[in-house]
């Protein structure tokens, strides 16, 4: 179906307009029926198919099921039933476990181009539930084992202020979908900065919630989640829309062991409520990873204006109990087991993707599948005594401070290949480091669990965006968006969407 027969009398600007337009008035707009879902679901189908083309953030559009959905959705409204806060509003969704029955779902694998998942995710249900439009699936590395977003299946994804240059990763395509107006909101997952990378690199916001918020009924494993802990979290184009999904995604399961009942935080009263009582660390590198320079000029502005918001600001001594290294190498271990863990679930119903489809998994996929074959149950042990000691050091650092704040990336940018496995640099500012995760700053939370955000800092002399990353304590969710709010304050950032929709392609 085409779009530009949905909605012929809605004119270019004003359907740039609509997905600019955040998802919190968008929501309201169509509440009070200023603005139909039918409207609001063409508008951005329409956006999609100019624009995704350059950037490669969706891997399937749904549009005829979205238009259905839309139109169901309208009725329901003229019936005066409102399913929920996010009622009418398109959102994109991950090409990962992400499933929505009946919609193709790869994982970025090639050996699933076809496969057509017979059941949705629970964490997908709870957001249709609540009146979301799913629009389709974003893009993401197979098995969203690294950092960058780029596939054999689909190929890269870029960000958008700068085609060319990678969006980041895992939840690379909704990260770059939502930065060129492609949803309203969209859904990514975080077990080693999945949300807040792409963020920095997209120059959109990024929230890892406490570890436990957000259920999500994994199986064959119930307790996957834990090594590292992942999970499910919101991007959007503002910290208020953040906090508008966040409130649609958080509750207990019973069928996630490891899934806590919501404590009734009021997620969008925080981002209105004054940051000044709260003390923040500020760690230029986070107690040892490199970062290059025009990065740390632009997150100690954000800092500095920060401060002035009224947030006090200490930078303290801290360094990491290990070396930056072995941070990572412990995560790709840990990231490992989990892949490996995914590819024995397949093998049991019959895929064995170690077979024909290995030689199609990116080399830095397959060597950390394989560095598991060997480990012993002890070899698990030892890397969580690993984990406990980071653990330990952030959480006397939280004794004394309610923030600790970050870049999100130690760089601004990274090209895309041309052979589908891109990967990240081998040296940040002339030191060695993992090209799959090793010049970010966010899987240490991964490993403790506590809330971190990515919100946009600034951009660089070159024009790329960069992320400050705001972490707090456990379940101080709240006290995370009231200071990413500070930011966006006392730095504006949606001018910078409205330059790129101006942009052409």
């Amino acid at each position: 179906m085409s779009t530009t027969e949905i909605q012929p009398q809605t004119s270019p600007s004003e359907i740039t307009e609509l997905c600019l337009t955040p998802a919190t008035e968008l929501a309201s707009r169509v509440r009070r029926r200023d603005v139909s879902p039918r409207e609001l679901t063409a508008a951005f189908l329409s956006r999609i198919e100019e624009r995704n083309p350059a950037l490669n953030a969706y891997v399937h559009v749904a549009a005829d099921r979205a238009m259905a959905a839309a139109a169901e959705s309208e009725r329901q409204l003229m019936r005066g039933r409102l399913a929920g806060p996010l009622h009418g509003v398109p959102i994109a969704i991950k090409d990962l476990f992400d499933y929505k029955a009946g919609m193709p779902n790869t994982y970025g694998v090639a050996a699933f181009r076809d496969y057509v998942p017979e059941q949705t995710a629970r964490h997908v249900a709870a957001l249709e539930d609540v009146g979301a439009i799913v629009l389709g699936k974003t893009n993401t590395p197979e098995f969203g084992h690294k950092g960058l977003t780029d596939n054999r299946l689909f190929g890269p994804t870029s960000t958008p202020f700068a085609l060319g240059m990678n969006s980041g990763g895992s939840s690379g395509g909704s990260a770059a979908a939502l930065a060129d107006g492609l949803c309203a909101l969209s859904q990514g997952s975080d077990g080693g900065g999945s949300v807040r990378i792409p963020a920095a690199l997209c120059g959109v916001v990024g929230f890892k919630p406490s570890f436990g918020r957000v259920s999500d009924a994994v199986r064959p494993d119930a307790f996957l989640c834990q090594i590292p802990y992942m999970s499910n979290g919101p991007l959007a184009r503002s910290v208020e829309d953040c906090a508008l999904l966040l409130s649609c995604m958080v509750g207990d399961d019973p069928r996630d062991p490891t899934s806590v009942p919501h404590d009734g935080t009021d997620f969008l009263a925080a981002t209105r409520r004054d940051p000044g009582a709260l003390r923040a660390a500020y760690l230029p590198t986070l107690g040892g990873f490199p970062v290059e320079a025009g990065v740390r000029a632009v997150v100690d502005d954000a800092v500095a204006a920060l401060e002035q918001a009224g947030v006090h600001v200490d930078r303290p001594h801290f360094a990491l109990p290990v070396p930056h290294r072995e941070a990572t190498d412990l995560w790709v271990r840990n990231a490992g087991a989990i892949a490996s863990t995914v590819v024995e679930a397949f093998a049991a119903e019959g895929i064995d993707l170690r077979g024909e489809p290995w030689e199609d998994f990116p080399w830095a996929l397959r060597a950390m599948i394989e560095r598991t074959d060997g480990r012993t149950l002890m070899d698990g042990r030892r890397d969580q005594i690993v984990r406990t000691v980071i653990y330990d050091a952030f959480a006397d650092l939280f004794d004394r401070y309610d923030l600790v704040i970050s870049p999100t990336l130690g760089i601004a940018g990274c090209p895309n290949g041309d052979d589908g496995w891109t990967v990240g640099p081998d040296k940040v500012d002339g030191e060695d480091v993992d090209p799959i995760l090793g010049w970010c700053l966010t899987q240490v939370f991964n490993f403790t669990g506590h809330p971190a955000i990515s919100v946009p800092a600034g951009l660089t002399a070159d024009g790329l965006p960069v992320g400050l990353q705001i972490a707090g304590r456990r379940f101080a969710d709240a006290d995370v968006l009231s200071a990413a709010a500070a930011v966006e304050r006392v730095r504006p950032w949606s001018a910078h969407y409205r330059m790129l929709a101006a942009t052409a392609r």
